[in-house]
């Protein structure tokens, strides 16, 4: 879990259980919460002074910080930390109020909606600021570097800004007999050339102030200050100075056949197989296309090519019949573009076409335009006729996604729907469209997992939990996963959240208490060993009357004792269903079960919980595991609830191990059990040697 995942909150509420309940709120919808509370002004500076902090949730009715002290103080300290204050009786009047006491936003605290959409949005704004904070100081080391590089190059190097000349290096000063920069700066570049080139070079001038393109070389000649001449090649490419898009100008001496030169440089950019751009040229040509976007406001797209059946061609005419494939292709494809599109071929059996001044719905157009002549164009292979089909994705090049690879990623998800309704089809993805309400994908998730339970594709997966105090027996924690229909492990997180809502995690976390009790009597039988499994059930069991007595049942039909079983919950779940989880957990005791509560520590005050609910076990939340071998205050935490859980006779977990130093911090804070990839990763066979 990465430092941004995890949300350091303040609470600033009159009691201390409406700040529990904000923080189970948060932690349901999915938030990792780090949080704190302040009662007066001297527990406010302690913790601004003391701690990082990402966001702060204040009552405006608090009776001794008010959001215009609080935000004061904040102020003072120089921190970014966004305060939302908290209304219990919610009106306008009560947000302007706010506001104007220095408050981001103002929520409703009976809206937990509400409250989690101003939350994610403030966390998302924060760590924006964040990262850009970085991204800044990380830009001016970079241009100092960069500057440094370009004095030293042995290039002749020059920026040119709306045909100006706005920054030239020492080589280029010095092939035009030039001392200094102040005798070139705010000169036209078409003054420093002479010859029937310098029309072509005011053409081409003209074309870049419209947005279009610069050639990527010209041949030109120059004159210097004493009247000499000399032809030498100028190679163009966009770059940007202080924030101002610009060109960058590159001169070098003809000093080899220009043909020549020029094939060698194409040699670089292009595919052998083709002869369209290679992977890097393309990569780079949407990167410099984003920047395009961005800077200039012009419309650019993207278009993945995915070839279908490829592996059928291949077996049908083999790697060298391949290449002649490819090539043909690659001619279809060019020949319906524009001489501003660029297209290349950027995987074995994919190419990607960058669109010139194309919106989504003439990329869109143009797509189906090469579909059609690939489906009808006809290859010769050694007196064979193949015909190829592609399935196509497309979408926009926009200023809000600046990653090639996420561009690629959507165009190529998009071709992968059509090619698996059937192929030679064009899909198109919009990086702009609101995506519609969650209706729709929850019940093609809920068919899903239907269809795997008939379909048995429901697996079990297991990890060791190890004693670091010499404990007996062999302790697994289970974990359910699901196949499709591939053969795919598809992991919970992509359907349970979804799941929760319905009832059907009921049916499931029967299937995982049943099958685990089956293979619980297995791995006993086998090793002769007692065994002890973590089951996690979800909220929705808590609510099913009936389960308590179908467990019971099953225990004596496997003849298994329930201190063979712990059941667990997360700290979250277990605070916004108190009421039914005290029954649950009351019900597991009469069958001498055991009890786990999941991410503790997590909460304000977490011992208070275990008033109504008597755990044996408690699995530390995973944010302390975080960067534990150099974070002390982590470190602390996980001491302070190893020494509590043992004086009250509570066993401790600590989850997500990665290291051995970890092991060892765990180990000197007297944890009494770990667990993690750092031991083993979860398996579908038990075989850790626990000895």
């Amino acid at each position: 879990m990465k430092q941004d995942d995890v949300l350091r909150v303040l609470v600033i509420t009159n009691e201390m259980e409406d700040a529990e309940q904000l923080l189970s709120q948060l932690r349901n919808e999915g938030i990792a919460v780090r949080p704190c509370r302040a009662n007066d002004e001297d527990e406010l500076d302690d913790l601004l002074a003391s701690k990082p902090l990402d966001l702060a949730l204040v009552n405006a009715q608090h009776r001794s910080l008010s959001i215009k002290l609080v935000c004061n103080a904040i102020q003072k300290c120089g921190k970014d930390v966004p305060v939302i204050a908290l209304l219990d009786e919610f009106s306008v009047d009560g947000v302007i109020e706010s506001q104007a006491n220095g408050a981001l936003d103002a929520i409703d605290t009976e809206s937990s909606k509400h409250m989690i959409n101003v939350v994610r949005r403030e966390r998302d704004n924060h760590n924006l600021r964040k990262r850009f904070r970085f991204t800044d100081i990380n830009l001016v080391d970079t241009e100092k570097r960069c500057n440094a590089l370009l004095d030293s190059s042995r290039d002749a190097i020059a920026y040119v800004h709306e045909g100006m000349h706005v920054y030239a290096n020492p080589v280029y000063l010095q092939m035009f007999h030039l001392d200094d920069f102040d005798e070139l700066e705010g000169l036209p570049l078409l003054d420093m050339f002479t010859g029937s080139h310098v029309k072509t070079l005011k053409q081409i001038l003209q074309k870049v102030s419209k947005g279009e393109p610069p050639p990527s070389e010209m041949e030109i000649e120059i004159e210097d200050n004493n009247g000499g001449k000399k032809d030498v090649m100028m190679e163009f490419s966009s770059a940007s100075i202080d924030g101002e898009s610009c060109n960058q100008i590159i001169l070098r001496e003809k000093l080899v056949d220009a043909e020549l030169a020029r094939e060698l440089r194409d040699l670089k950019t292009q595919d052998l197989v083709t002869g369209l751009f290679n992977r890097q040229h393309m990569l780079q040509t949407i990167r410099e296309s984003i920047g395009q976007v961005v800077q200039d406001n012009i419309e650019r797209s993207l278009i993945f090519v995915d070839i279908d059946n490829f592996d059928k061609t291949l077996t049908q005419i083999g790697i060298s019949g391949v290449d002649l494939v490819l090539a043909d292709l690659a001619k279809v494809i060019r020949s319906q573009l524009s001489e501003q599109d660029m297209a290349g071929r950027i995987g074995d059996r994919n190419f990607a076409v960058v669109g010139h001044n194309h919106n989504l719905e003439d990329a869109e157009a143009l797509a189906e335009k090469i579909r059609v002549a690939i489906e009808d164009n006809i290859s010769e292979v050694d007196n064979k006729s193949i015909t190829l089909t592609c399935s196509f994705g497309v979408t926009s090049i926009v200023e809000n996604i600046s990653s090639a690879h996420d561009l690629l990623t959507m165009a190529t998800s998009a071709a992968h729907e059509a090619a698996r309704e059937g192929g030679n089809q064009v899909r198109v993805h919009d990086p702009l469209k609101i995506k519609e309400g969650e209706t729709g994908d929850q019940l093609q998730v809920i068919s899903m997992v239907k269809k795997a339970i008939e379909e048995d594709r429901l697996i079990l997966y297991y990890q060791p939990i190890v004693s670091l105090h010499g404990e007996e027996g062999e302790y697994y924690e289970v974990l359910m996963r699901l196949q499709d229909e591939e053969g795919n492990v598809v992991p919970p997180g992509s359907f349970m959240p979804v799941l929760m809502e319905h009832d059907l995690v009921k049916l499931l976390d029967r299937w995982v208490i049943m099958n685990s009790i089956k293979s619980l009597v297995k791995q006993r039988e086998r090793t002769g060993n007692p065994v002890t499994f973590f089951i996690k059930v979800t909220a929705r069991t808590l609510d099913d009357p009936t389960v308590l007595s179908w467990i019971a049942k099953l225990m004596q039909e496997h003849r298994i004792s329930g201190s063979s079983m712990v059941f667990e919950m997360p700290e979250s779940k277990l605070m916004t269903n108190l009421k039914t989880a005290k029954q649950f957990v009351k019900g597991l005791k009469e069958l001498h079960c055991k009890f786990a509560i999941e991410q503790f520590g997590s909460g304000l005050n977490s011992f208070l919980i275990l008033k109504h609910l008597p755990a044996d076990y408690l699995k530390i939340d995973r944010t302390f595991m975080q960067n534990l071998p150099k974070n002390e205050e982590h470190q602390e935490k996980i001491k302070e609830i190893a020494q509590q859980a043992t004086n009250i006779g509570k066993q401790t977990v600590a989850e997500f191990v990665e290291d051995a130093a970890s092991m060892s911090i765990l180990w000197q804070c007297g944890v009494s059990f770990v667990q993690g990839n750092f031991l083993q990763e979860p398996e579908k066979s038990m075989s850790y040697e626990f000895n």
